[in-house]
């Protein structure tokens, strides 16, 4: 995989939107979140075609609105929150319910080794990582996936699913001790 130039923070992309109404921004925005985007709202509404629409509803959404970009705290966060609750509406509609529960979220992690350095890790701890993430609980995967993968900081975590940071910081604790089971290490919880 060729080396990717780093793109700039969704700070500076939404800066740039909002100021300069500046597309290439706003297309490098909608490039850094998608795939994270459409693994979230796939995991409310089980369709990945449903879930890609969505996404690209809210981004043409955040276009349209784009004057008001700057009066956004937390782009990313806010994003995710408007998936979220597109896709809870658009999964009660599809499946005739009235509610939609955060352990019925079920997201798929991206591969967590993306550069050669994590590549050198042998197969076969790889394949025990991704089965103990697989085998997690849904609330426990979903929350370390938005750790991990998406870097969300425990309080947004929080914020985008109504629940405590407590509960955040102890569903993570949850996965990485399944995980270092897993891979045969004792785990020692941070104090």
């Amino acid at each position: 995989m060729p080396n990717k130039k780093p793109h700039k923070s969704i700070k500076d992309l939404q800066r740039q939107i909002a100021v300069y109404e500046d597309e290439t921004a706003y297309k490098e925005l909608f490039f850094i979140l998608f795939n994270s985007l459409t693994r979230f709202a796939t995991g409310i509404v089980q369709s990945k075609e449903v879930a890609e629409e969505i996404v690209s509803d809210v981004f043409m959404g955040i276009w349209t609105d784009r004057a008001k970009l700057n009066a956004i705290d937390d782009l990313q966060l806010y994003i995710f929150i408007a998936v979220k609750n597109n896709s809870i509406r658009k999964a009660k509609q599809l499946h005739k319910r009235t509610t939609i529960s955060i352990d019925e979220i079920d997201v798929n992690m991206e591969s967590i080794y993306q550069n050669p350095e994590q590549r050198l890790i042998s197969a076969e701890s790889v394949s025990r990582i991704e089965t103990a993430i697989n085998h997690l609980p849904q609330r426990a995967r979903l929350i370390f996936k938005l750790a991990k993968e998406d870097n969300m900081r425990y309080k947004d975590i929080a914020t985008l699913l109504n629940i405590s940071v407590k509960t955040v910081d102890n569903q993570l604790a949850i996965a990485l001790k399944k995980i270092t089971t897993a891979l045969g290490a004792p785990f020692r919880k941070k104090s």
